[in-house]
């Protein structure tokens, strides 16, 4: 008897902790707020943040279902492509809200995330710091060249369709990736170009900002 009490309280505290870590979005991408957001990790086989100074400053927080779908594409790479890398940029606050100086990330549904890169034929992570404003000040030209780093656009095709198998498996959507509309059609040349046409709503026209460094997420998660 004992030992069943002890199970069942071990269960029941199990799934207590499980429900908390649920998040609750609110409102939209660009005016919105989270409840029980969580951090993605600043590290794993085959990712890292773009800084982990920022990770520890909470600007790394998404809803539970976006980390979730995050991980599991991760792992999906790792397990497809083992030699290549990634690195996930800005999300958001663990409570959602205003995110300067972005126009959106505020409800926990999106994630930036920099682009796959190769430099001397090898992957490697796009350098990320301050002088070059975390990543978000570099200016790769049309054909995605930047210094001796080359985009990898075949593992960005990658990137963008694991996340959207796995956005599938976990029953939600990608409302849209934004993408120097310029650059995209490089993505409609590799392996993945096919899926990439049917399933993913890319940006037509140019936002305030390039996205040629990186590409921005947005997750069509039901919200409150």
């Amino acid at each position: 008897m004992k030992y069943l009490i002890l199970t069942l309280f071990i269960i029941l505290n199990t799934s207590s902790s499980a429900s908390e870590l649920q998040s609750e979005c609110f409102g939209s991408t660009q005016s919105g707020s989270l409840k029980r957001g969580v951090a993605l990790p600043e590290s794993g086989p085959n990712f890292v943040s773009y800084s982990f100074l920022a990770s520890n400053l909470g600007r790394t927080y998404v809803h539970s279902e976006v980390k979730s779908i995050m991980l599991q594409a991760y792992k999906g790479l790792h397990r497809k492509t083992p030699s290549k890398v990634f690195k996930y940029a800005e999300t958001g606050h663990k409570n959602g809200g205003q995110f300067k100086p972005h126009k959106t990330h505020q409800n926990g549904l999106s994630v930036d995330h920099m682009v796959p890169v190769t430099r001397n034929g090898k992957s490697v992570h796009l350098p990320t710091n301050l002088s070059n404003k975390l990543g978000y000040a570099i200016e790769f030209s049309t054909d995605g060249i930047y210094k001796d780093y080359r985009i990898d656009f075949e593992s960005l095709a990658a990137l963008i369709t694991e996340i959207h198998l796995e956005t599938l498996n976990h029953g939600h959507e990608i409302r849209r990736v934004i993408f120097d509309p310029k650059m995209t059609p490089y993505l409609y040349r590799t392996s993945y170009g096919n899926y990439l046409k049917k399933n993913i709503q890319f940006s037509k026209k140019r936002s305030w900002v390039r996205h040629d460094e990186h590409i921005h997420i947005d997750f069509k998660i039901p919200c409150q």
